[in-house]
């Protein structure tokens, strides 16, 4: 059976990107503006993930569409104040591309957000397939941003890995039959992740170099 990888899809906030104080910012002053003193930290922390809409909605179904509207406007205006990159992860991508593998995001965030992340990091100009919330019809945890990717890519899901730092993204890729990866730097943890069994757990960005190089045959 043929096992060379070829195709890598990774999730972008908490996994390239180290989005989570601006999510958790935005969440935050959100929450406090519609709920006061309602939801502490922890409880936040949970709500990182998800789309957003499905997240308002358990909240208020009715205020759900405001309080999107505050979250992103929150978001956008302090994106590159709290947007951090993560160690070793330009350079991993980088010799990725350069060696040839085909890379792309999968993400349940809007395209505007997520180019303007990726021109922060320049790291947009390794990826040319980005499959955005405003691509697709059902988000993670749902295969379809995955088989959207995978045909934009003309990859197969033997071929891939999705790698990413939430639930959504280990059953978006499971249920495609790709394989998947969690990653230990995650917000929620690796302990949190492996309860849904990724086939790779990575503990640094630069363990997909060991994991390709397992699977070259």
């Amino acid at each position: 059976m043929n096992r060379k990888t070829t195709t890598l899809l990774f999730d972008f906030d908490g996994t390239l990107v180290d989005t989570n104080e601006l999510i958790l910012s935005s969440f935050t002053q959100t929450l406090d503006f519609f709920y006061p003193g309602v939801y502490q930290r922890e409880e936040i922390i949970t709500f990182n993930g998800p789309p957003l809409y499905e997240t308002f909605s358990k909240i208020d179904p009715e205020r759900a569409d405001e309080m999107i509207s505050h979250y992103r406007a929150h978001n956008w205006e302090n994106h590159d104040l709290l947007v951090k990159e993560f160690t070793g992860v330009f350079e991993t991508i980088k010799t990725l591309s350069e060696s040839g593998y085909k890379l792309a995001i999968v993400t349940t965030k809007k395209r505007d957000i997520v180019e303007k992340g990726l021109a922060l990091t320049k790291l947009d100009q390794f990826f040319d397939v980005v499959v955005t919330l405003d691509d697709v019809e059902k988000a993670k945890p749902d295969p379809e941003p995955v088989f959207t990717a995978l045909k934009l890519l003309g990859s197969t899901p033997q071929e891939a890995i999705m790698v990413g730092d939430n639930y959504h993204d280990i059953l978006s890729g499971q249920r495609a039959e790709t394989k998947t990866a969690g990653v230990a730097w995650s917000a929620k943890g690796a302990d949190y992740l492996n309860q849904f069994n990724p086939d790779y757990m990575l503990e640094t960005i630069a363990d997909l170099f060991t994991i390709l190089e397992d699977n070259r045959l």
